[in-house]
Formats: structure tokens, C-alpha cells, sequence
């Protein structure tokens, strides 16, 4: 393909099969996606000029790879103040991570210069016959909902993959040479506050609670941004009945004449829902024959490996909202079954580790806000919880008071430990609580000190027949490195615990 002139602005570049040859880059944040940009727009007759604040070994030496072929690199925070003064710049795509209001990308605003998503970009870039989108968001499930739906597309015979926020950038996804017949996206509020067109096939919000409230301004700023998945949606609008925030959205979204609503509910379905009957996730919404019958999609006897106690609400959840989307697009119910019966949770998402002496543990260091700890703790009958981190000003009251009854006992990590003892203190004073001391969690040795601490803590609360349950409800900063070092560090200390294992 000829690229077009320089002189032509992006915005009006005809797309799908955007050309982006001839344009001045400016890629923000040397991330993942960061290099999956400047790499696809490079290759394409793009001029890149990379910047990020921090400016490691690590990052000199992933760059050394682009700079040979032509992308320029300024490292340090002093480039991302900004826009650069010696190149002209016509297009800024943006790492998820920088907030609006960052200096440098309201410089560019400022200018008339537009910044885009990876995702935005992807969209614009990927050709009018490429993969079709089926988008998921929402505070909690994103990640075990793509991966479902990547495994039930599979299992239908698709050459599918989940990208996003997990697995491939969406821009090497949309643009593989082999091309991908259906792409399974999990995008955050960030990428989507950045994104104008993603024409999805089908969406899903999957919940919506308060989360990166200092990143988006606001609530009701951070609801509007997971709400831009339904914008141009074609066939289907997923909402969760249980969250009339989910179907506000569905309402106020601007979709293609002719796109449904499609509700998903853990009880009997109406007309135009998914839900569960008698143990049967069924299908009133896409099925021929729905307004007098439901077709039959799996049972939960399917889905009992996902669970020491088989799989909690939220995990149904998941999995009929994974099933709607491919519904959407056409898939039999067989391969719903099939690829619901084939799925594995991935690590650190509702992970089992191991049973000893009769007691269950499980890892869902992924659970690092109040709604999802308690999405969480609901697969429990009876729980030993291991808590605790920075909540980041997030309310606990209602998290203890929803899952009281399933406590045995808390164990409590975390530099601050009020927030939880104060929330516990008030709504389930008669639930033993063991404080782990903070101590030195300066080197890898201190914090896998710690975690053993609680582990044997937990074990010494438990008794044969509970989960010991990490389902933190905060973030790791204030001990670990990340979730994932929480998470690997308590698997550690669970394996070296003595006792009988099944």
C-alpha cells in the first residue's frame, strides 16, 4: 500500500485500514503495549518517538530492539513534562497508566493533537475484514471472563485469542498476519477513557463498584468510562441484572439499530436473558425458540473444578457472561459446554493450591478491592480470611457485613491493619482476628517471612472442612512488590507445611 502524504491529518485518514505511514508517533509509556506500538507503526512507515519516565537497564536494553530500525527513544522523567519542541507530532498514543491529567497529554490536547488507546488505534488500524471484537469490562471477572470466552471459541473451532489487558496487545492481535477470526478483549477504564470507536460486536459490563476513583476524577466518571464498550455494539449489550449500573449504561449507550440488551441473572431467566435453572445455565436470549424455551448451555457440575466447593456465584457469573458473548457470535451450545468443561483458572484468580489435613487453601491475590473479596469469599461455606494491604480509602463496612457469617476467623496483613479491625470490630466482633507483625518487609527473606507467619496463623485457625482464603480486599504496595509476589510468596508457605495433602 502506498502510505498517504504527511500533510493529510490522522483524523482524516480513512479507516478501517487506517495508513499511518508518512505520521509523527508519539508513544507514551514503554510498556507492553508501548512497544507492541511503536513496533506496529514503525514497521508501517510511521516516525516514532518513544518516552517514558523511568529509565532502567531493563528498558535501555527492550529498546536497543526498535532503535536499530528506527524508533527514537528519550528516556527520564524530564521527556514526559512536555511535548517534544523539535519534531512535529501528529498523533500521541498513551499508555493506560497515564492519568488525563498529565502534563504532557494535556499539552497535546491543548494543541488539537489527538491521543488515542492502543485500542483506539488498533481499531482504526485493523483492516474493514478483520477479527470481530467481543469486549468485557467491569470492576471484578474481566480476566476469567476472556479467558472462558477464548476458551469456548476454541472449543467452537475459531482461531480466537484474548488480548487486552491479558494475554497479546489488541494491536498485535487485530494486525497478525495469519489473521484471527475473533478477537476476546479485557479492557480497563483507563485503555477505554482513551478510546472513541471500538464497535464491538457484542459487550459486557460485568459489575461496576468503586475503583480508581483518584485516576478518573469520580464515580460516576470511572462508570462512564467502562460504559464506552457498548458504544457501536452490533448485536448485543451484556448487563448483569443484579447491577442496575451495568444496565444504566446499556441505556445510554449509542449501539447499531437492531443491537439487543441481554441480561444475565443467577436465578430463572426472563425473555432476553442468560441465567440458571436447576443447576442448567440456559439461554433465553439467543436461542430460536426463546420466547416458549431455553436452550441448555452447561450445568454447574462443569464448572465444580473452578472451586474447592465448586464454583462461587461470581464464577457463574463469569461464565454466562463468556457464554452470552460467543452466543453473540454465533456459537453452539456444545462448545459452550466443551469449553467451560476444558477452562482452568489462571494463577492467582480463585486458585486452589492445596488441601492439608482436610483444609483447603486457595489464592485470589487478584481480589484487591472489597467487591471482589467478597465475590470471593461467597465460594466459601466457611472461611479462614487472610486480609489486609492498602485499601486506598475504600470502605470495608459493607464487605464484613455481607460475609460475616462465613468467617471462622481473619488473619491480617498489612502497614495498617484499622481500616479492617475497625470494619470487623463493628459488624462481626465475634470473629477471631490474628494480626501478622508488619516487621522488615524490606528484602524478599522479611516479606516471605511474613506470609509464612500467616499462613501458620490461618492454619492454626482453621479445621478440617474451612478455605483458607487470600482475598486481600487492597493492594500489596504497602509490603509486597505486587499482587503476584503476594500471591507466589503465599503459595511458598503453603507448600511447606507439614500434614496430609489430597
Amino acid at each position: 500500500m502506498t502510505s498517504l502524504q504527511p500533510t493529510v491529518p490522522v483524523l482524516e485518514r480513512a479507516w478501517p485500514g487506517l495508513d499511518v505511514g508518512g505520521l509523527g508517533i508519539l508513544v507514551t509509556g514503554f510498556g507492553v503495549s508501548g512497544f507492541a506500538i511503536a513496533d506496529q507503526t514503525m514497521q508501517r512507515g510511521a516516525h516514532v518517538l518513544v518516552v517514558d519516565g523511568a529509565d532502567s537497564p531493563e528498558i535501555r536494553e527492550r529498546a536497543q530492539i526498535l532503535e536499530v530500525l528506527g524508533v527514537e527513544f528519550r528516556l527520564g522523567a524530564e521527556h514526559t513534562r512536555a511535548l517534544p519542541q523539535d519534531r512535529e507530532i501528529d498523533l500521541v498514543v498513551t499508555s493506560p497508566g497515564w492519568r488525563p491529567d498529565q502534563p504532557l497529554l494535556r499539552a497535546a490536547a491543548d494543541a488539537g493533537i489527538p491521543v488515542w488507546s492502543e485500542i483506539e488505534l488498533a481499531r482504526r488500524m485493523q483492516a474493514a475484514d478483520g477479527p470481530a471484537w467481543l469486549g468485557i469490562t467491569g470492576t471484578n471477572g474481566k480476566t476469567t471472563t476472556v479467558t472462558m470466552l477464548e476458551s469456548i471459541l476454541q472449543h467452537a473451532g475459531l482461531r480466537a485469542v484474548a488480548c487486552g489487558n491479558v494475554g497479546l496487545p489488541v494491536i498485535e492481535a487485530a494486525l497478525d498476519p495469519e489473521g484471527f477470526d475473533v478477537l476476546a478483549l479485557e479492557l480497563s477504564s483507563f485503555q477505554l477513557h482513551w478510546t472513541e470507536h471500538l464497535d464491538c460486536e457484542a459487550a459486557v459490563v460485568l459489575n461496576v463498584s468503586a475503583d480508581h476513583l483518584d485516576w478518573h476524577g469520580g464515580t460516576e466518571a470511572y462508570a462512564q468510562a467502562k460504559g464506552r464498550i457498548f458504544e457501536g455494539v452490533r448485536t448485543a449489550c451484556v448487563y448483569s441484572v443484579a447491577d442496575p449500573t451495568t444496565l444504566h449504561l446499556v441505556e445510554e449507550a449509542d449501539v447499531v439499530e437492531g443491537a439487543r440488551a441481554v441480561g444475565l441473572t443467577l436465578g430463572p431467566p426472563g425473555l432476553s436473558q442468560l441465567g440458571v435453572i436447576d443447576g442448567i445455565l440456559v439461554d433465553r436470549a439467543f436461542h430460536p425458540e426463546r420466547r416458549s424455551s431455553a436452550a441448555e448451555l452447561a450445568t454447574l457440575e462443569d464448572l465444580a473444578h473452578l472451586g474447592p466447593q465448586g464454583a462461587g456465584p461470581h464464577l457463574v457469573l463469569d461464565a454466562l457472561a463468556a457464554a452470552a458473548l460467543a452466543r453473540a457470535h454465533g456459537v453452539e451450545a456444545h462448545a459452550v459446554r466443551d469449553g467451560l468443561r476444558a477452562y482452568r483458572m489462571g494463577s492467582h484468580r480463585a486458585q486452589h493450591l492445596a488441601t492439608v489435613d482436610g483444609i483447603d487453601f486457595v489464592d485470589d491475590t487478584k481480589a484487591t478491592n472489597p467487591a471482589a473479596a467478597a465475590a470471593s469469599l461467597r465460594s466459601a461455606e466457611r472461611a479462614v480470611w487472610v486480609a489486609g494491604g492498602d485499601t486506598k480509602g475504600a470502605d470495608l463496612d459493607g464487605l464484613v457485613a455481607a460475609v460475616r457469617d462465613r468467617l471462622a476467623a481473619v488473619v491480617l496483613l498489612g502497614v495498617d491493619a484499622e481500616p479492617f479491625t475497625a470494619a470487623l470490630s463493628r459488624h462481626a466482633p465475634e470473629v477471631p482476628v490474628r494480626r501478622i507483625d508488619p516487621g522488615d518487609t524490606d528484602d524478599v527473606a522479611g516479606r516471605s517471612r511474613l506470609m509464612d507467619d500467616a499462613v501458620q496463623a490461618a492454619r492454626a485457625l482453621a479445621t478440617s472442612g474451612d478455605v483458607v482464603l487470600l482475598a486481600p480486599a487492597a493492594a500489596s504496595i504497602d509490603q509486597f512488590r505486587d499482587y503476584a509476589e503476594r500471591g507466589d510468596l503465599f503459595a511458598e508457605a503453603v507448600a511447606r507445611l507439614p500434614g496430609e495433602r489430597t
